[in-house]
């Protein structure tokens, strides 16, 4: 097991935990290599119905480790998640602040659980940088004006703004964060799993479906044992297929 990411499977859902609470848990070279594993793993695993991401420490990532950046480190191998995603929904659990690279990971994540006190933010061009890893998409998803003022001052914005931006689906109690994200990604994996990949992967293409995608949901095993468990009132037994 890496000792800068950790994991924990908890019924169908696996948490990852990044583990560099001395650094803020910043984005080191063998840091992103491990989660990246860690996620891919994750997503050909049918037992994994939902990833949750958190951080150790009081901090969720405060970006890219500029230490390593400047020994010459490559920081590549999160690039396939963040432009790609994984069929697996995956909650990011913010203990704490997201800054630069940690935000675009929470922008990679499919829901968002944030403590009440955390920030969130695209710090990079304070550091003669730039939102590289889809921080520059953030008007996709948030007003261009405030994606904006984020992108170009690098001020960060508290959870609560997060929310109205609709950036973030919760914001709680630090302590309960992850019991939050725990929660909503226990949820997620109580329905279909073949249900719930398509419909994340149409939602995020944003388009209806193909004839064909229809054929393999609604043709499944999985179809029929849902609509066979409703109707003995039972809950139903997926098995992906």
């Amino acid at each position: 097991m890496s000792d800068v990411v950790l994991t924990e499977r908890v019924g169908n859902v696996l948490v990852a935990t990044l583990n560099r609470p001395e650094a803020r848990n910043a984005l080191s070279p063998a840091l992103i290599d491990d989660l990246s594993d860690v996620l891919r793993s994750a997503d050909a695993d049918p037992e994994v119905r939902a990833v949750v991401v958190t951080g150790a420490g009081t901090v969720f990532c405060a970006g890219m480790d500029l230490k390593a950046f400047t020994k010459g480190g490559k920081f590549d191998g999160l690039v396939w998640f963040f432009r790609e995603g994984i069929a697996t929904p995956v909650v990011a659990a913010l203990n704490g602040s997201a800054m630069g690279g940690g935000f675009e990971l929470m922008l990679a994540c499919d829901l968002v659980v944030a403590a009440e006190g955390a920030k969130l933010g695209m710090s990079e061009v304070k550091r003669g940088l730039f939102a590289a890893g889809g921080g520059t998409t953030l008007a996709s998803r948030a007003p261009l004006s405030v994606a904006l003022e984020m992108g170009l001052t690098g001020d960060p914005v508290t959870a609560a703004q997060a929310r109205e931006f609709g950036l973030v689906n919760r914001v709680v109690p630090a302590d309960q964060v992850l019991t939050e994200a725990l929660a909503l990604a226990s949820r997620i994996a109580e329905n279909g799993p073949l249900g719930v990949a398509m419909t994340k992967k149409l939602m995020r293409e944003r388009r209806w479906a193909e004839p064909d995608e229809i054929t393999s949901v609604f043709r499944s095993t999985d179809a029929t044992e849902g609509a066979r468990a409703f109707a003995e009132r039972r809950p139903p037994v997926w098995t992906g297929a």
